[in-house]
């Protein structure tokens, strides 16, 4: 689409025709000096005198129009729009974090056919399809055994997100269950994006065996950087040692941070765990939309230069041209009385001069005197007597 960056400026145009109309002509004086016998030397150069000013030619007046229209159309800047990019950018980061202690290699979940499964394979599917629902929010995932582990950093790629969660094994972050770290590392990451929401999910089977930070400190941290954490606990919290899931413990974390606590002792709570967290954490977005645009003030800018150089080229030739012929034309044709201007061409012999050699030839020539007959007539020169005389 075609537009205008300043359409306003077009309005100027009848400017040029009120200046031209109302403005006085422009009159450079100078110095003259007076002669008398100017009108006689007009006559006998066969130029006649000009008025003062200059006076432009209608091909002049139409060109400063035409110049003046294209200058007011590159000042108003056509420009090319494009159709509008809209661009979402997220303003809501996710971290997901996930136990992959030796506990989680336990089979005592079953699939969607109803085969036995391990836990992990089951929180693997579930955290799979939770990705592929957020498109519009940035992801990052943090796996947690024995220390806590960055696995993928807060990505709008979430195709590389769920690679990276395919490759993860359990027992890579070693066999015991460290969730403070987890919290803590998740904190740290999260505050690096800087971005207004932020929300942890915390999915574990057991309870903390070997933190740096007890699970409430690292609660109360994340609280103080407006961090949401959501637990999700599976397992049996009637087992023994290790095994045993800590569910209170996992519901104060999410109380404290103004979190949800969630119980999945299965694969079907499991999933409505996650699809409940989907609703509860609506997708926002800002929305961002740009039109390119395309300048193109330099094509009637180019054009009124290349009118003004092509005006100027062919009245330079023009000028060049009749400077030629003026210098090939002679400044007299035929007999003349007058001399030249130049004084450079060759001029026959005046009439009265020929007549009086003529006479002269049966004359005689003394003192400056032409005797013809009985008639003595003083020349006016002595040189033109000898040349008359040189003649004869």
């Amino acid at each position: 689409m075609w537009r205008l960056e300043y359409p306003w400026l077009p309005l100027a145009a009848p400017l040029a025709w009120a200046a031209y109309r109302w403005l006085p002509v422009y009159l450079h004086g100078r110095s003259a000096l007076r002669a008398p016998f100017f009108d006689t030397m007009a006559r006998l150069t066969g130029k006649s005198p000009e008025r003062p000013g200059a006076q432009a030619a209608g091909a002049q007046l139409w060109l400063n129009l035409a110049v003046w229209l294209l200058m007011l159309l590159a000042l108003a800047r056509p420009q090319w729009v494009e159709p509008p990019l809209v661009h979402a950018e997220p303003v809501r980061d996710i971290m997901l974090a996930v136990d992959i202690s030796q506990s989680m290699d336990t089979r005592d979940f079953r699939d969607g056919s109803g085969r036995e499964t391990t836990r992990w394979q089951a929180v693997r599917a579930v955290v799979r399809d939770f990705i592929e629902k957020r498109q519009d929010d940035r992801l990052g995932l943090i796996v947690f055994g024995t220390g806590a582990y960055p696995q993928a950093p807060l990505t709008l790629d979430h195709a590389v997100l769920r690679l990276l969660l395919d490759q993860t094994a359990v027992g890579m972050a070693g066999p015991n269950t460290a969730i403070g770290d987890a919290i803590g590392l998740g904190i740290r990451m999260l505050d690096a994006a800087r971005e207004r929401d932020k929300v942890m999910i915390l999915l574990t089977d057991g309870n903390d065996t070997g933190s740096a930070v007890p699970p409430p400190r690292a609660a109360a941290l994340a609280r103080q950087h407006g961090i949401v954490v959501h637990t999700i606990g599976m397992g049996d919290p009637a087992a023994t040692g290790d095994d045993r899931v800590d569910f209170d413990a996992l519901r104060d974390i999410a109380k404290a941070t103004g979190g949800q606590f969630f119980r999945a002792e299965n694969l079907a709570a499991l999933q409505d765990v996650y699809a409940t967290l989907d609703r509860i954490t609506p997708r926002e977005v800002n929305t961002l939309r740009h039109q390119p645009k395309r300048e193109f003030f330099w094509v009637p800018l180019g054009a009124a230069l290349c009118l003004l150089v092509l005006w100027h080229a062919i009245a330079a030739l023009a000028a060049w041209t009749r400077a030629r012929t003026q210098q090939d034309t002679p400044a007299y044709r035929g007999d003349s009385h007058t001399s030249g201007m130049d004084g450079g061409t060759a001029r026959r012999p005046p009439a009265s001069a020929a007549g009086r050699a003529s006479h002269a030839r049966g004359g005689e020539s003394v003192s400056g005197k032409v005797r013809t007959g009985d008639a003595d007539h003083p020349s006016s020169d002595d040189s033109v007597d000898r040349k008359e005389g040189a003649w004869t």
